[in-house]
C-alpha cells in the first residue's frame, strides 16, 4: 500500500494505522523499543509534542483529551481526530513560522514533522505490544532517503538513538528502523 501524498489524507491512513495499534493494545505497560518507555508513553510522546509545536509556529490549540496515563485510547482519539480536523478545515490555511524550522505551509508541516513521527512510532507501539509491524514500504524509503543525507544533524539533535547496523540486503523498513535506531531484528521466541 502506498499512503497518500495529500497530507490530510496520508494522516488519515497514518492515524489509522496507529489507531488500530492503540486499540489492539492489553498492556500499556509493557516496554517499548525507546529505552524506559512503556506502550502508553508512545502515545504520550504524540500527544504531548505536537501541540506545543504547533502553537508555538501558529498560536492554534489543539483539543486536549484525557491523560494517556490515565487513558491512553481517549487521550489519542481526541489527539488523532483535532489533528485531522485542523487538516480538513479552514485553520489549515494559517500561516505556520517556527522559530527552529522556519516558514512553510501548515500542513506540509504537519506531515514533514508530526506525521512522519506518527509513521515511525506505529512500528513502537507494534513491538511493545506484539501487532503487526508491518509499515508502507515506500514511506520507508522515502524517509529513510531523506534522512540519510542529514545523518550528522538528525544524531545530534538528541531525537535519535545511534544507527543499528542491519544486514546490507535488508528491506526499506529494516534500514529505517536501523537508522534511527530501533533494533529491528524480530525479537526470539
Amino acid at each position: 500500500m502506498t499512503l497518500p501524498t495529500e497530507p490530510a489524507e496520508r494522516h488519515r491512513a497514518v492515524a489509522a494505522g496507529f489507531t488500530a495499534r492503540v486499540r489492539g493494545t492489553t498492556d500499556w505497560d509493557a516496554p517499548a523499543p525507546v529505552a524506559g518507555w512503556r506502550a502508553r508513553d508512545v502515545v504520550a510522546h504524540l500527544v504531548d509534542w505536537f501541540p506545543e509545536f504547533l502553537a508555538t509556529a501558529t498560536g492554534l490549540t489543539l483539543d486536549r483529551g484525557p491523560s494517556p496515563e490515565e487513558d491512553p485510547v481517549g487521550a489519542w482519539q481526541v489527539h488523532s481526530d483535532a489533528v485531522q480536523r485542523l487538516l480538513d478545515g479552514p485553520e489549515a490555511e494559517t500561516a505556520f513560522a517556527h522559530p527552529m524550522v522556519g516558514e512553510m505551509p501548515l500542513p506540509a508541516a504537519v506531515d514533514r514533522f508530526y506525521i512522519t513521527d506518527v509513521f515511525m512510532h506505529t512500528w513502537d507501539l507494534a513491538r511493545a505490544t506484539g501487532q503487526d509491524e508491518r509499515l508502507d514500504p515506500q514511506t520507508c524509503e522515502e524517509l529513510l532517503a531523506g534522512m540519510e543525507p542529514i545523518d550528522e544533524l538528525l544524531r545530534s539533535s538528541g531525537q535519535f538513538g545511534p544507527a543499528v547496523p542491519v544486514p546490507d540486503d535488508a528491506d526499506a523498513q529494516t534500514r529505517l528502523l536501523g537508522f534511527i535506531g530501533r533494533d529491528p531484528m524480530p525479537n526470539p521466541g
